[in-house]
């Protein structure tokens, strides 16, 4: 299956980590929304996307990508990682999945290091995170979501 994922890393490269150890599992192309590229999503059977959570959602630039870019019917799965909460997490664009038809397989989420705002002044939060164990298992999701 020829998977797309889409994804924004900001502050401390989380959800970079993340995207690159389930790309290193199963072989996924990761389109980092920032560049301006051509983009041709229609091209693949499958499409993540992933970002940090900032202000209990996604990254407002990858709801903002998919609602482009995103082919009518394609299959799709969310991925983000969150210092605190994960919010209301893939919601806007689960949304935007359902606007387009298109199916989606699944979510992952996991803790990722956060120094936002007052976290700052303690140092950070989930200090250390994604660990080994996280990417363990985005890499089995990602696996999962393959042998659908």
């Amino acid at each position: 299956m020829k998977t797309a994922i889409c994804y924004l890393s900001c502050h401390h490269g989380n959800t970079r980590k993340v995207v690159e150890a389930m790309a290193q599992a199963g072989g996924a192309d990761l389109i980092d929304v920032r560049t301006r590229q051509a983009v041709r999503l229609g091209e693949y059977d499958c499409i993540g996307f992933a970002s940090g959570i900032y202000g209990f959602e996604m990254h407002k630039s990858v709801a903002a990508f998919a609602r482009q870019y995103l082919p009518a019917g394609k299959p799709v799965f969310f991925v983000y990682t969150y210092g605190g909460a994960k919010g209301t997490g893939a919601k806007a664009l689960a949304q935007i999945a359902g606007e387009k038809g298109c199916p989606v397989l699944g979510e992952f989420g996991c803790k990722g290091y956060d120094t936002f705002g007052p976290f700052k002044l303690v140092g950070g939060i989930a200090k250390g995170r994604p660990n080994e164990r996280d990417l363990e298992k985005a890499q089995a999701f990602f696996l999962g979501l393959q042998a659908k």
